[in-house]
């Protein structure tokens, strides 16, 4: 008897416990679209896609802006890791929690920086990747990107 109310109390615990992790998974930072970054886009448009400057000054002529942001994940993504934590958390009756919530705590985006120049008319003149620790194969192509369209 005490076996059944031990089994129903950890069930009952790890039911309240659960989908912390799959919540956590849906509610990351969406993926920013920096492809749209190409020399000649309206400065408007990047403002849209990336949020507010952080620092905006002219020199020569030329607004010099720099953009931090948190890159985040693709919709699918988000939607098939909160798939597998929900069918985790059932198989394991809770206790993948243990394992999940620190994982997504962890995996919450990557804070990314560009510093971008816009001519007198407010259309992108360069964009240069300035995070550290970024991908440097994005990073190359990102650069590749923005010297073709020169």
């Amino acid at each position: 008897m005490n076996k059944i109310f031990v089994i129903l109390g950890i069930t009952f615990a790890a039911i309240l416990n659960t989908s912390c992790a799959v919540v956590m998974a849906s509610k990351q930072p969406t993926k920013k679209n920096i492809e749209m970054l190409a020399v000649g886009i309206s400065r408007s448009l990047v403002v849209a896609e990336l949020g507010a400057p952080i620092t905006s000054e002219y020199k020569n002529g030329q607004r010099h802006e720099i953009y931090t942001f948190t890159q985040g994940y693709s919709k699918a993504a988000k939607v098939g890791r909160a798939f597998f934590h929900g069918a985790a958390d059932v198989a394991t009756m809770g206790l993948w929690e243990l394992i999940g919530t620190p994982t997504e705590t962890v995996m919450n985006g990557q804070k990314t920086s560009y510093e971008m120049i816009f001519d007198e008319n407010d259309r992108l003149l360069t964009a240069q990747l300035l995070t550290l620790d970024g991908n440097s194969e994005s990073k190359a192509k990102q650069e590749k990107a923005l010297s073709n369209d020169k």
